[in-house]
């Protein structure tokens, strides 16, 4: 089995940077394809991109240019960047093994105003 923590999560104020971490830990090397969701209060969980082993990574069209999804194989970890924060990033977001109903147990990233 694979369990995920993400972990960065915080205040920041509007104008501010993220920069998320999600660390794979017991058979993670058989880990492929890991996304990033995040899930804002009252709304539905977006899917906001994901990294292959063998591939640049991917975004949803909605927020394309707007993240930066990275990772470090070695460390098992994934992570995701946004600059120039504003109101709408705020959100719980929660990393997840694709195909699998394996997810961490989010990090809520809230701003302060």
């Amino acid at each position: 089995q694979v369990q995920l923590v993400e972990s960065g999560g915080g205040l920041v104020q509007s104008g501010g940077s993220l920069r998320l971490s999600c660390t794979a830990s017991g058979q993670a090397t058989m880990v492929n394809v890991l996304a990033w969701y995040r899930q804002a209060l009252g709304k539905e969980r977006e899917r906001l991109g994901a990294s292959r082993l063998d591939d640049v990574p991917t975004y949803a069209d909605s927020v394309k240019g707007r993240f930066t999804i990275s990772r470090d194989v070695a460390k098992h970890t994934l992570y995701l960047q946004k600059n120039n924060l504003t109101p709408n990033a705020t959100a719980v977001y929660s990393c997840k093994i694709a195909g699998t109903p394996a997810w961490g147990q989010g990090t809520h990233f809230p701003l302060s105003s």
